[in-house]
């Protein structure tokens, strides 16, 4: 008598775990994702709060105490400002566009003002701003021409 009797696995077997192994990793894909943006959302912060704190360097070692007498509205390169003559903060500004996406980061200075915000990562309808009365916010409003902050909303 001969018998015959394979090992292994069926066909019907092979793809059912190829289907399981499919639906987990788009689970994990999506979850990546997600964390993805939330990172790039805390190095947001994390870029303009060494914004604010160089600014304020900055405010300091000018000899006049003033951000400078170049102005910028809305734009980060114009020349003589904070935000281009000072190597940290434009690497800062150069951290958020990078992080957020979209590369939009607006600049507002005067010589005893100054605000920054960049658009959110997870919500681009949010803004992060920090500015130089040392506030911080997350607000819907667009910061336009202020050297302020908008409330928090």
């Amino acid at each position: 008598m001969y018998n015959n009797r394979s090992r292994g696995f069926t066909l019907i077997e092979l793809l059912v775990v190829i289907a399981i192994i499919g639906v987990l990793s788009a689970v994990v894909l999506a979850s990546l994702n997600t964390a993805r943006s939330k990172g790039n959302d805390a190095a947001i912060q994390s870029d303009l709060s060494t914004i604010q704190t160089q600014a304020e360097i900055y405010y300091g070692s000018t000899g006049n105490n003033s951000y400078g007498t170049a102005t910028a509205t809305g734009s980060c390169t114009v020349a003589g400002t904070m935000f281009v003559v000072d190597t940290t903060i434009a690497k800062a500004i150069a951290g958020a566009e990078s992080a957020n996406g979209s590369g939009t980061v607006v600049c507002n200075a005067s010589a005893t003002a100054y605000a920054v915000s960049s658009t959110m990562s997870t919500d681009t309808t949010r803004n992060w701003c920090v500015d130089s009365t040392g506030g911080s916010s997350k607000s819907q409003t667009a910061l336009g021409t202020a050297t302020v902050c908008p409330a928090a909303s």
